[in-house]
């Protein structure tokens, strides 16, 4: 199966557990990788039969900003729900993370695969 990824996308949303988080926009740097047949696309060079990282992207945001929550575990589970539902995606890896929230560390996340990924025709005869 084929990928398409996007990485190190950068949005500012209100997320966090403490009074002082609900107030404020943070940080969060965001990966996802996305099991996707791109072969039809580019057969004839077609948008329309691939997935749109840029629409993507944009989503990612909306839906981020629309949807606060205390835990990124939360934002992970449900942007990965939204991201499958609306992209029709089959199998994705999505990468939360959020620099800055612990002292000592360059960043802090969690990481998520959800759905199935499908095997190639030629692995299927093996």
């Amino acid at each position: 199966m084929d990928k398409i990824f996007i990485n190190g996308l950068t949005i500012q949303c209100t997320i966090g557990f403490f009074p002082w988080e609900k107030e404020i926009k943070q940080t969060l740097v965001i990966d996802v990788v996305m099991a996707w047949d791109t072969s039809l696309a580019a057969l004839n060079d077609e948008l329309d039969k691939t997935l749109d990282y840029a629409a993507i992207s944009q989503a990612i945001e909306v839906f981020a900003n629309e949807n606060p929550v205390d835990l990124l575990e939360t934002l992970a589970e449900r942007l990965a729900a939204y991201l499958r539902a609306e992209f029709h995606i089959p199998w994705l890896r999505l990468t939360l993370g959020k620099p800055g929230a612990v002292h000592n560390a360059t960043t802090v996340g969690v990481e998520i695969e959800r759905g199935q990924l499908e095997q190639s025709s030629s692995n299927k005869a093996n």
